[in-house]
């Protein structure tokens, strides 16, 4: 079968179609060279040239395969909209490619459902179709460029090459010093992508202004009825994160036009829709930095929720995307916070009361993606003790289960049964491999998650530059690397070495151990 990226397929038949067998990496060479191109354009000021690009872009039959790979592939592509369809053989998925066009597209209500919020309220998420979600996907590719281009330095949500780990580390270097500010303002936005003016998204986002106004005013079915949409972007799209950075896109360098900020020590960090703003005093916070944020969301028809907005020393410490960033003299500690220790011990106690009954090995690969995903997320932070409290706490829990799976075994029957397989004596069965062999099975041990200081990205680093797409590669390579307790840099680097030569096995360019020397100079 013969494939033409930029025409059709072959005259196969849809039967014989394989999606899996597609030219991947050459369909992501072809739409990241036009991506690339159209960050040039935007950044020479050549806005016509970016919109024949887009136009390009979104018409592409690469950039068409792209985005229904994505919407296929993401953990919500079993999740149907109000046409319970979703698109699982190799034939629907060339169907979709064939039906993302321009001319014939209207896009349907979505459906709404709701899930808990951590204070009780109910959070509304609104379900577009399977192919509203592969034209948001479609058109997302070329509004990207776009959107990191014009990015604010100091914004690290929803963004390529960012996350949440950026911004604690942003808020390190901020006030880690002895002489940095001491007084923070803590803001967030009331219901930012629900109230997200029509009118001045229409006016500023650059993209095609008819397929926009389609999405915004597509409505909602909830019970039966059809509800209209006046303002803000779904939650639930894949359009709606990258709508709501550029709508706050501008916010860092309209609060620097208005003070000094090396006198007046401000600095800005935002992620998504929660943002922190500092001063070397309040009054700066309260007469300056404030009314500023609320001009610059009124004209977007947003507004800052009064009961999370607060201006705190940073003696007393604040809650940042899951941790706990206080001062103490002159020193900076960052540590999780209570509500997110609470909510993982919480998570993993209804997990092994549901698997009571059942064999251990389930329960294992049903706790260890849990843990592992906490600890890696608190692991760059003050987080030893924390990790000790936990694990001590799970073993606690996970010795009620076994007593009251073996009520009428002995305790030495129980330890030589779970924490005899594993060397370290963590919580483990012997299992068998689809190859019939055996293999221990372990419970993630939060205790020995090893704390490594995150390497916070270049402000001014855009992916789509050329000049930066080694420092992105590089950057991927080791992000998210763990050393074994115990273990020396020395280990580290023959880890590196065996990757590296991993990866040259499959035509991959990534040298690991010189990436991060590289970096820590950066």
């Amino acid at each position: 079968m013969t494939i033409d990226l930029h025409g059709s397929i072959g005259a196969s038949s849809a039967e014989s179609r394989d999606w899996k067998s597609l030219p991947w990496d050459k369909i992501r060479q072809q739409v990241r060279r036009l991506q690339m191109r159209i960050a040039k354009a935007i950044r020479e000021n050549r806005h016509g040239k970016a919109r024949v690009l887009q136009w390009l872009l979104t018409h592409s039959r690469s950039a068409k395969f792209l985005a229904v790979k994505r919407v296929t592939e993401n953990k919500g592509h079993r999740t149907p909209g109000i046409d319970k369809k979703v698109w699982r053989t190799d034939r629907q998925k060339f169907q979709a490619v064939n039906q993302l066009t321009r001319r014939s597209y209207h896009p349907q209500p979505l459906r709404r459902i709701y899930i808990k919020k951590k204070n009780g309220k109910l959070r509304p998420l609104s379900i577009p179709t399977m192919l509203d979600r592969a034209q948001q996907a479609l058109h997302m590719l070329a509004l990207a460029p776009v959107a990191e281009t014009r990015a604010d330095r100091n914004s690290y949500g929803f963004r390529e090459g960012r996350c949440c780990a950026d911004a604690i580390a942003q808020c390190f270097i901020a006030l880690a010093k002895s002489y940095a500010p001491v007084w923070v303002l803590e803001g967030d936005i009331k219901s930012c992508f629900d109230e997200i003016s029509h009118e001045w998204l229409l006016e500023h986002i650059p993209m095609d202004r008819r397929t926009l106004a389609r999405w915004l005013r597509a409505g909602f079915m909830e019970k039966q009825r059809l509800f209209p949409t006046t303002a803000g972007t779904p939650q639930g799209g894949i359009a709606s994160p990258a709508l709501a950075n550029l709508t706050l896109d501008g916010l860092e360098a309209a609060i620097r036009a208005t003070i000094k900020p090396r006198r007046d020590k401000v600095n800005f960090i935002r992620y998504a829709d929660d943002f922190l703003v500092t001063a070397a005093s309040k009054e700066i916070l309260e007469q300056k930095v404030k009314p500023v944020i609320v001009e610059f969301l009124r004209e977007r028809g947003l507004k800052l929720s009064e009961e999370k907005t607060l201006i705190t020393h940073i003696a007393q410490g604040f809650n940042f995307l899951g941790q706990r960033v206080r001062k103490y003299g002159n020193k900076l500690l960052i540590r999780p916070t209570r509500q997110s220790v609470r909510s993982v011990l919480e998570k993993a106690r209804h997990l092994i009361g549901k698997c009571r009954g059942l064999a251990a090995a389930v329960l294992i690969r049903k706790l260890n993606p849990l843990l592992r995903g906490w600890a890696n997320y608190h692991r760059h932070v003050v987080s030893k003790r924390v990790f000790d409290r936990v694990g001590y706490y799970l073993k606690a829990m996970l010795w009620r289960w076994a007593r009251r799976n073996h009520p009428n075994k002995s305790r030495g029957w129980i330890k030589r049964r779970y924490h005899c397989a594993d060397q370290h004596g963590a919580f483990s069965v012997w299992t068998q491999d689809r190859e019939g062999k055996k293999r221990v099975l372990s419970m993630y041990s939060v205790a020995r998650t090893v704390i490594e200081r995150h390497i916070k990205v270049r402000g001014e680093a855009n992916p789509y530059q050329p000049e930066n797409i080694e420092y992105f590669e590089k950057r991927r390579c080791f992000a998210w690397r763990t050393y074994p307790v115990g273990k020396t840099r020395a280990f580290a680097a023959g880890r590196d070495k065996m990757a590296t030569q991993d990866a040259a096995t499959t035509k991959s360019d990534c040298r690991i151990a010189s990436a991060e020397v590289d970096l820590r100079k950066a």
